[in-house]
C-alpha cells in the first residue's frame, strides 16, 4: 500500500496529511502538500520548467498526464505494490513530484530524504527504484557504503543532465543497473529510457508513446503524458525505429561552420576524457561564435583560470581524436558558468553575460 516515510513518521491516507507541517523543511512541506492535493483528488498541478534552453515558464499539468507517466514507467519496469521507492530529489521540481506520484499510482511505499550529494550514505534499506542526478551518483560511487547499496538497487534512473562518459564507465564496471532518462517538464518526466553500458545510449520509448521528426530532424512526441498533444522539441535525433532513437544534440546549439553542421553535445562526449585530463574538474561546453569567413566558428568554453600553455596542449590532444573541422578554433576561459535552478549549465546566458 502507499506509504510516505519521512524519518520515523509514516503518512498514508488523506487524513495523515492534515497535520501541522511547520516544523518540516521546505522540501518536505512541498511533498506533504502535493500528496495531500493528489489524495484529495485535485485534477491540475502547476510546475516551473528548468529554463535550461530558454526562459523558465509555469505550465499546467493534469492528473491524467502524471498518472499516465507513472503507469507507463511502472509497465516498463514491471513494478508491483511491493516495490520500494526512494525519493532523494526535491519535490518542488517535477522529478521529485513524480517519485511521489509513482508511489501513489503503484500503491507502494516511498521513503523521502533530503536532497544531498550522497543520499544513500545513511539509508537503512535497499530501494527497488530510485531516481538521481549524475552528481548524486558520482558521490555515491565514491563512498563504500553507498556503493554497496547502489549495486543492490533494482533500477536506478538518472536524469537532469546527460551522464558523462566517465560515469557511464563506472556504472558499467560496477554492474549497476542504471538508465538514462529522456524527457522534459512538458512531457511530465521521462518518455524514453536508455540502458547505461559501455556502448552509446539508445533510447526506447515508454508504452503508449509515439515519436517522429520534423523537417529539421528534431524529435516530436505524442503521448498520454503530454496530454495527447504533439510536443515539438528542439532535440536532434536519429530515429532507429518507430519506438527508439539516438540523441544527437540541440537544434539551437548546432554550429554551422563553413557549411559543416557540428553538434556540440556529441563533441563534448567524445572530448570529455581528454579535457578532464588536461583541466581536471572543469566544466565545459562547445559553442558557436560568429565568424566572417565561416559564418560561425567552434569555440570551447572552460570554467577555469586562463592557461594558454595548457590550452595548446589540449588542442593538440583533441586533434588526435577529432576531425580537423571539429577542433575548436578558440578556447575561452571563464571564472564561473551561469546555472539554471535545476543545476544545468545555461549556455546562452553564460555566453551573453560573460563572453
Amino acid at each position: 500500500m502507499f506509504q510516505l516515510h519521512i524519518g520515523n513518521q509514516v503518512f498514508s491516507d488523506a487524513a495523515d496529511f492534515e497535520l501541522d507541517a511547520s516544523a518540516f523543511s521546505e522540501g518536505k512541506k512541498a511533498a506533504l502538500a502535493f500528496c495531500k492535493a493528489w489524495l484529495s483528488g485535485d485534477q491540475t498541478f502547476f510546475q516551473q520548467t528548468s529554463g535550461s534552453t530558454g526562459a523558465p515558464k509555469r505550465i499546467e499539468l493534469t492528473r491524467d498526464q502524471m498518472q499516465a507517466s507513472a503507469t507507463a514507467t511502472g509497465a516498463f519496469f514491471k513494478t508491483t505494490s511491493d516495490t520500494r521507492l526512494l525519493c532523494c530529489l526535491s519535490p518542488e521540481y517535477i522529478a521529485g513530484k513524480m517519485m511521489l506520484v509513482r508511489a501513489m499510482v503503484w500503491n507502494c511505499p516511498v521513503w523521502l530524504v533530503e536532497p544531498s550529494g550522497n543520499p544513500l550514505e545513511d539509508l537503512g534499506f535497499i530501494p527497488d527504484f530510485v531516481a538521481m542526478v549524475p552528481l548524486q551518483v558520482e558521490k555515491s560511487l565514491n563512498n563504500p557504503k553507498s556503493l554497496d547499496i547502489l549495486k543492490k538497487v533494482g533500477n536506478l534512473i538518472i536524469g537532469g543532465v546527460q551522464t558523462s562518459e566517465l560515469l557511464k564507465k563506472q556504472l558499467a564496471e560496477n554492474q549497476i543497473l542504471a538508465w538514462q532518462t529522456y524527457g522534459m517538464t512538458e512531457t511530465v518526466s521521462h518518455i524514453a529510457l536508455a540502458k547505461i553500458n559501455d556502448e552509446e545510449l539508445l533510447y526506447q520509448v515508454l508504452p503508449g508513446v509515439e515519436i517522429g521528426m520534423d523537417e529539421r530532424g528534431a524529435l516530436w512526441v505524442k503521448s498520454p503524458m503530454s496530454g495527447t498533444e504533439k510536443i515539438q522539441t528542439n532535440d536532434l535525433v536519429e530515429l532507429l525505429s518507430d519506438s527508439s532513437f539516438r540523441w544527437l544534440g540541440r537544434v539551437d546549439f548546432t554550429v554551422n561552420s563553413g557549411g559543416v553542421k557540428l553538434h556540440p553535445e556529441l563533441l563534448e562526449k567524445r572530448s570529455e576524457t581528454i579535457i578532464q585530463t588536461v583541466f581536471p574538474g572543469s566544466q565545459f561546453f562547445f559553442f558557436g561564435e560568429p565568424d566572417e569567413r565561416l559564418g560561425n566558428k567552434l569555440v570551447l568554453v572552460l570554467e577555469t583560470e586562463e592557461n594558454n600553455e595548457k590550452s595548446e596542449l589540449l588542442l593538440e590532444k583533441l586533434s588526435e581524436i577529432l576531425h580537423p573541422y571539429e577542433i575548436p578554433k578558440r578556447v575561452r576561459f571563464l571564472n564561473s558558468f551561469v546555472m539554471t535552478d535545476s543545476g544545468k549549465i545555461n549556455r546562452l546566458k553564460t555566453i551573453e553575460s560573460q563572453c
